[in-house]
């Protein structure tokens, strides 16, 4: 029996060896991957939002504010800046020299900061612009 297992050892030596080889490279390698993945480990991200908005972009928007004011004084009492065109009989835009019906695609394009409203075509050539042939 002794030499039964004796020579089934020698027989297969080199697989055997090549088997526990393998099996210690295994066991070494995920012991390195659990190690590094401790270290790798993050701690969550914490977002605060601050409680007061700072000084700066207070000022901003009171800068923004004055300047919309300070515009609309320009254009004029014959022009009105508006975001609501349903109430505009023709509507341009402050970086345009076209004007159209507010139910035109084009129109609707237009942002709402930069609607001009007209109450007639005549007062809109008499600005400059141009009538788009806008049919939809």
């Amino acid at each position: 029996m002794l030499t039964k297992i004796k020579d089934f050892f020698l027989k297969n030596e080199q697989k055997m060896v090549l088997i526990v080889a393998f099996c210690l490279i295994s066991a070494i390698s995920f012991g390195f991957g659990v190690l590094q993945g401790q270290k790798w480990r993050q701690e969550p991200l914490i977002i605060e939002k601050p409680a007061n908005i700072p000084l700066e972009a207070k000022t901003a928007e009171i800068e923004a504010q004055e300047t919309l004011q300070t515009q609309k004084q320009v254009l004029g009492s014959n022009i009105s800046v508006s975001t609501n065109m349903a109430s505009c009989a023709f509507v341009g835009s402050k970086n345009s020299n076209k004007f159209y019906p507010p139910t035109c695609s084009y129109a609707k394009r237009i942002k709402p900061e930069n609607v001009v409203c007209f109450k007639t075509a005549e007062e809109a050539i008499g600005q400059g612009r141009t009538e788009s042939k806008c049919t939809n």
